[in-house]
């Protein structure tokens, strides 16, 4: 049941820790109205992925090419598909030509009320060196689509770690594309 009487604990310039009257502690961006993943693969089936440094985990995290929608002053409106063509191009230099949205979800549920919405990008052609803006220091990996799992398993052993939505885009691209085959039939 929701709870509607809810207090503001703090607010900071990116996010606000809230408390419900039950006494439950999440935190909501105040800079953004959603955030988008992408699952982006070349022509010859090599899956793109990002590196980067993440202080609340201490490491390097090995991600699919993400960011915030509305978090740009101005765009405050900005639509998750816009959002996700910006965030591919500015971590890999890369625009698709084939955009088609997977799924929606919670982040973390009993933390924040944060959704991400996971798109598939095909059609890749480079535009851009990439790497991120704003000192991000984003790497760029290349990862052929029967090779993730192991990669990414090695890249854990290594100490670095991996965001669990590179699995689910991976899932969920495969019913995309096993219901367009069936759709064949009809």
């Amino acid at each position: 049941m929701p709870d509607e009487t809810e207090s503001t604990i703090h607010e900071g310039k990116f996010l606000t820790y809230r408390k419900t009257s039950a006494g439950w502690e999440y935190v909501t961006r105040t800079n953004a109205k959603g955030c988008v993943a992408i699952l982006a693969v070349t022509d010859d089936k090599r899956v793109i992925l990002v590196e980067q440094f993440r202080p609340p985990v201490g490491r390097r995290v090995i991600e699919l090419p993400a960011g915030l929608a509305g978090d740009i002053p101005l765009q405050e409106d900005e639509p998750l598909l816009s959002a996700a063509k910006r965030e591919l191009k500015e971590e890999t230099g890369y625009e698709a030509k084939n955009w088609a949205s997977l799924s929606e979800g919670v982040s973390s549920a009993g933390l924040t009320d944060e959704f991400v919405t996971l798109f598939y990008a095909t059609g890749l052609t480079k535009m851009t060196e990439g790497g991120g803006v704003g000192g991000e220091e984003i790497r760029v990996h290349y990862v052929h689509l029967s090779d993730v799992t192991k990669w990414c398993r090695d890249r854990q052993c290594e100490g670095l770690m991996v965001d669990f939505k590179i699995f689910a885009a991976l899932h969920l691209s495969k019913s995309l594309a096993q219901s367009s085959e069936s759709r064949l039939w009809y």
